[in-house]
Parts: structure tokens; sequence; C-alpha cells
């Protein structure tokens, strides 16, 4: 079975309904033996002026999470080369916030060009919505990889968040790739999408074709809107939606990102063998992960190659 017979949406809704090992085993097929880690630093946190509605930063929502300016510099290269002793070959810097703050910028750039001086680490930033401007300076300064989400479907996307637009994360999107950057972008599961509109993402991702998807499971986060949401998605429709995404998506790396603790270990074991090529490791935004040692014990259990 090729990708190009199945890149359809009633073909993929098929195979979604398929016995859950006969889908993974499918989905194995696009599978090597890879894995690669990632880490993150949150680099500026809270006061986001954006309203989606599984956000603990947006300022819309009573979170009562820490708020706190850019990070310096010296902070960020610290835990920078803190991820690199835990096996990480990639290295993001996250700010809230719809686009990057212009006063703030240049520092941006210049934690992006200390990440390049840390040998056998690849840097990667999480900024919001670029202009043509900003893309083009991130790419001069040797930005590695740039991670912008969609978050869910296009056809769900207004449930969701209503202060900027599906098509403003994709017009981002086309600037990464425009400039020669590596591009990262995925979704959040389990926000009240269909079935179909899980089918509905993985062919929105097929077509923007990145060199890496982020799987983020929602964790409700208190005082928003989705506060209520953890029974919306369950552990097997999760294996089957990540399985479809390998599917449409062959030569992307899917990665275990935040909301991955709401599957099983096995059921962790059961994605990285079939359809998981990537983790993301330690803690994430505003949520917590797993520690990085027993990520690097479970590949190993499972007869996986950590790459760098």
């Amino acid at each position: 079975m090729t990708t190009a017979t199945i890149l359809n949406k009633s073909e993929l809704l098929r195979l979604y309904n398929l016995d859950l090992e006969e889908l993974l085993k499918i989905s194995s097929q696009y599978m090597s033996k890879n894995v690669e880690f990632c880490s993150l630093v949150n680099a500026r946190n809270g006061k986001c002026s954006q309203n989606c509605k599984y956000c603990a930063q947006s300022s819309h929502y009573c979170t009562n999470i820490e708020s706190y300016p850019l990070l310096s510099v010296d902070e960020v290269k610290k835990v920078a080369l803190e991820s690199k002793g835990h096996h990480a070959s990639r290295f993001a810097i996250v700010t809230s916030g719809k686009t990057p703050d212009e006063s703030d910028f240049d520092t941006m750039l210049q934690m992006i060009k200390e990440v390049n001086k840390i040998d056998g680490l690849k840097s990667c930033a999480s900024i919001g919505i670029l202009n043509e401007e900003q893309a083009q300076k991130l790419a001069q300064v040797g930005l590695k990889r740039f991670h912008h989400n969609i978050n869910t479907s296009r056809s769900y996307y207004p449930e969701v968040c209503t202060t900027h637009t599906f098509e403003d994360r994709i017009n981002t999107c086309k600037l990464v790739k425009k400039y020669g950057m590596e591009l990262c972008c995925g979704v959040i599961l389990g926000m009240g999408e269909s079935i179909e509109q899980r089918i509905e993402m993985a062919l929105n991702l097929a077509e923007i074709e990145p060199d890496s998807i982020p799987i983020n499971i929602l964790m409700p986060i208190p005082e928003t809107p989705f506060a209520n949401y953890i029974d919306k998605i369950d552990e097997e429709n999760i294996l089957r939606t990540l399985a479809i995404f390998k599917i449409a998506n062959p030569k992307s790396i899917l990665r275990f990102c935040g909301g991955r603790m709401r599957l099983s270990k096995e059921n962790q074991e059961k994605a990285i063998k079939s359809c998981v090529e990537g983790i993301m490791t330690g803690n994430y935004l505003t949520t917590t992960g797993s520690a990085p040692e027993e990520d690097f014990k479970m590949i190993k259990k499972l007869d996986k190659r950590l790459v760098f």
C-alpha cells in the first residue's frame, strides 16, 4: 500500500476503523528504528492576547499561572546545555504571545546564535505568527527549525480560537519553508474534534509537509473553556489517530509532546513501535512530562536507536 493510493478522506477513515492491531501494523511499515529527543525552554510565560480555549497562558482566562518576561540569553543557554546532557539533539526556545515582541526579537535572535554554538544541539524556536522580515532574520541567524502548530483541523479551528485564523498559521508555515528552515507543525488531540476532523488534520498536515509533527494530547487546564474536556478522546483513539497521521505523512517524524502521560506506558510503547519517532523529553510549557532518563530506558527496551 502506497501513500499515494490512500490520501483521501474516505480511505483514511476506513483505515481508522480497522482492528487496532491491524492499523498499527500498517503504520509500522513507514517507521525507522530511530528515535529523536528534543527539549524546550519556556522563555516567556503568560499574558498572551489570544483566546485559544486550551491554553493556560491566555490573558482571557484566570488560570493563576506565573507570568514572567523574556528570560536572559544566559538563562536560556544554561537550559540548552542541560538538555544536551539529557540526550536531546534539538532545543526549542518557546515564548507566549501571538507574534514575536519586537522589543524582544533581537534578544531571541541572540539566544538562537548561542544555541547554535553548542556542539550537537540544533536550534528550534516557537515564537508565534511571523511576518516576512522576521522569518528572513531567523533564517539569517541560522535557525534550524521553526515550530508552529495548526493545532486542529481547518473546519474545527473557529471552535478553538477566534483571535486569529487557521490561515494565519498556514501563512507562517509557508514563510518558514520559503526561507529554508525546517518546519515542525502538529496538533492537539482531544479538544472536541470529531474522528472525521482528525482525518482532516492528517490531510491538512500532508499538504503542509512538515519535517516534524508534534502530537499533543489535551491536558485540560482549570478555568479555561476546555477545563472539563478530559473525556473527549480515549487511549485507543489516540493510537488510531497517531497511526493515521503516520500513514498520511510517512516522511514526517511524529513526535510525542504535551499530554503524552495520558497514555499508559504500554500504549506509549505501542506508539513508539508503530508510528512515533520523536519524543519531547522533560517538562512542557505549563504541564509536566517524563524524566529524560525514563524515556531513554524506554527506547533501549524497545530496541530503538537514539539519533543526534
